[in-house]
């Protein structure tokens, strides 16, 4: 159902509501602490996004003959760890400015304030699913997530079953992860598909640009 929504929603807004199809960047009203905030979220969540994308979408098979699943749950923890402590810096200065600035706040929407508390939370559990996974460095809990997520996204049944016995941080942490996916064509995370759209620029033909003659 969330990818549902976040698919089809988001094809909605973009057919139907092209101009709130944008980020709503409150750049002009104070940069200060943006430059910042923003530069680390975005490192990090980015990060974080093609990690959890490859590394639990990837089957065990395809990287079984050079990487245990031991080894690659430690570099997920490293790795994860680095950008998640980036990515909740970054959206602790974003929360913080956009709350404790008096314009900034007033031009805020009630999603855009909801959003940052739900990212928050989201790069806390992340967080938290890091000691917890220190206990059982085989991999083993590795292995169940990614079965989850494979079995999420190719519509197979026994997802629920396979997290009967993880920790209830492990749950939450996937749970709001799959809100995000549910909330995303109704608020600005929608511009993260711009983002994408610019790689086609690398495709895109020449333009001669001619002198005009006087």
């Amino acid at each position: 159902i969330c990818l549902a929504v976040f698919f089809i929603g988001s094809w909605a807004r973009f057919d139907r509501d092209q101009y709130t199809w944008k980020s709503d960047s409150s750049q002009l009203l104070r940069t200060g602490s943006l430059r910042w905030g923003s530069n680390l979220f975005h490192v990090g969540v980015l990060v974080l996004f093609f990690g959890h994308f490859v590394g639990m979408l990837t089957p065990h098979a395809l990287y079984e003959p050079f990487m245990s699943a031991g080894a690659k749950q430690l570099m997920a923890m490293i790795v994860g760890g680095i950008a998640g402590v980036l990515g909740f810096i970054g959206v602790s200065i974003l929360l913080h400015r956009r709350l404790s600035d008096a314009r900034i706040r007033a031009t805020s929407k009630t999603s855009d304030i909801a959003l940052l508390w739900i990212l928050w939370v989201q790069l806390a559990l992340g967080l938290g699913t890091i000691p917890l996974s220190a206990q059982h460095l085989d991999g083993s809990m590795m292995m169940l997530l990614a079965e989850w997520a494979q079995r999420i996204v190719t519509f197979r049944t026994g997802a629920v079953e396979l997290l009967a016995n993880a920790g209830w941080v492990f749950k939450a942490h996937m749970a709001l992860g799959m809100t995000v996916f549910l909330i995303f064509p109704f608020t600005r995370l929608v511009h993260v598909w711009s983002g994408f759209g610019t790689l086609a620029y690398v495709l895109r033909p020449y333009q001669v640009v001619r002198a005009r003659r006087m």
